[in-house]
């Protein structure tokens, strides 16, 4: 029998038992999409994390009391000290320091012209930013007033929300920031500043940044009610080769009070966790393409007990073993190549759908961080072939089960 007819008597048994034929397709559907989709959020994820990576100078390290230099949201060991103007100039003074950067940090409500938006607040000398990015841009117009205490820069994310038709912002506008602590006694405070914005930084690719309004120190200080007590210190290395002889200098002197990371381990951690994710949610797609398989076994076995009187006509007029064999494999591999193409096809779209709901929220307000999956055509080359694969394999045994009848006895067969 040639391949031709092989192919054609294949294609209309699947035909003939149609919705068998797709329920049995759709399970390598759903097989091969969910690898797909999982592959290219991962994929997105590690370019995001990537990105935001190389936005970061490499010879800083961020130091913070206690373990709150891992985490601002954490709270601070018991072994933590607070971090002020004393400490700072310890920090500076430690060998192989360039610079060392108080930073007050918080979230407050901004606004402007009747719209408001939660954000955070980074307060640090603007003048000393490029330190901690050295590509960072601002729109034409900006200008950065270190000394200005009713000046701010805003980052493009509060600019431009997501899903917002105008900006929230522009250059010279005036804005107002709402801020409520509690006071020793558990009182509610609310401090208001007004604040003109000199500046709009463009995109910089670290979210940080992007979803704050940056003001200097002493306004910081003022609206955050921090009394002089600084969330961090960013210390800047005299080379990068040096970060990790500052980081140790720095556990020397202050031991477990201070805590020290940098931009490299905080990535090593997040790509580590990202990893590991994502190698536990490809195996459920490996899982389901698995189930794909079974079905498709299911299928084939039933169309074998189904056509016993077919193929025992078939050898009587002389097909081989082989030709059967053949028969039952083109099925199942016809199966396979349209579940997998149909796969990749509705994987692809589906990625990009579920990057928009599984869209990241920020602690602490600003807009929700968007990762676009990615797709390797090799990837997907791999993904089709593992699909077709699976399914070639589910198919050998009743292909080989139908081979092997005797049409004798299949003849006979009621």
């Amino acid at each position: 029998m040639n391949p031709k007819d092989l192919f054609l008597l294949s294609f209309e048994a699947l035909v003939d038992r149609k919705v068998r034929t797709i329920l049995t397709i759709l399970m390598v559907v759903l097989g091969s999409s969910l690898v797909v989709i999982l592959n290219g959020l991962s994929a997105g994820q590690a370019d995001f994390l990537q990105k935001q990576f190389n936005t970061l100078a490499a010879n800083v390290l961020f130091v913070g009391s206690g373990q709150r230099s891992l985490s601002s949201f954490a709270p601070p060991s018991s072994n933590s000290i607070i971090i002020n103007n004393v400490i700072l100039s310890k920090i500076k003074s430690l060998p192989n320091v360039l610079d060392a950067i108080p930073v007050y940090t918080g979230s407050a409500q901004i606004d402007s012209q009747g719209n408001t938006q939660r954000v955070s607040i980074t307060a640090i000398d603007p003048s000393k930013l490029p330190i901690e990015l050295p590509n960072l841009q601002y729109v034409e117009g900006s200008t950065v007033r270190s000394n200005d205490r009713s000046a701010a820069l805003v980052g493009d994310t509060v600019v431009n929300p997501q899903g917002a038709v105008n900006a929230f912002v522009t250059l010279g506008q005036t804005i107002k920031a709402t801020y409520t602590y509690s006071d020793s006694s558990g009182k509610s405070v609310t401090v208001t500043k007004n604040f003109v914005v000199s500046g709009i930084l463009k995109p910089s690719g670290n979210t940080g940044i992007d979803r704050s309004v940056i003001i200097n120190l002493d306004a910081g200080n003022q609206l955050l009610h921090k009394l002089n007590k600084y969330d961090q210190v960013i210390v800047a290395a005299t080379t990068p080769d040096d970060v990790d002889t500052v980081q140790q200098e720095i556990t020397t002197q202050f031991g477990k009070t201070l805590g020290s990371t940098t931009p490299k381990a905080i990535m090593a951690v997040r790509m580590q966790t990202a990893s590991g994710n994502a190698a536990f949610i490809l195996m459920v797609g490996i899982i389901a393409l698995i189930v794909g398989a079974v079905g498709i076994v299911t299928t084939l076995y039933n169309s074998v007990t189904e056509r016993i009187k077919e193929i025992g006509t078939m050898k009587a007029l002389g097909a081989q073993s082989s030709s059967i064999l053949g028969l039952f494999l083109v099925e199942a591999s016809l199966i396979g190549m349209m579940g997998a193409s149909l796969g990749l096809i509705i994987g692809i779209g589906g990625g990009y759908i579920m990057s928009i709901f599984t869209t990241s929220s920020i602690p602490g307000g600003g807009s929700p961080v968007h990762i676009p999956p990615i797709y390797n055509l090799l990837d997907l080359v791999k993904v089709w072939i593992l699909s077709l694969s699976l399914s070639v394999i589910a198919g050998i045994y009743p292909a080989w089960k139908a081979s092997q009848l005797s049409p004798m006895v299949a003849l006979r067969r009621e």
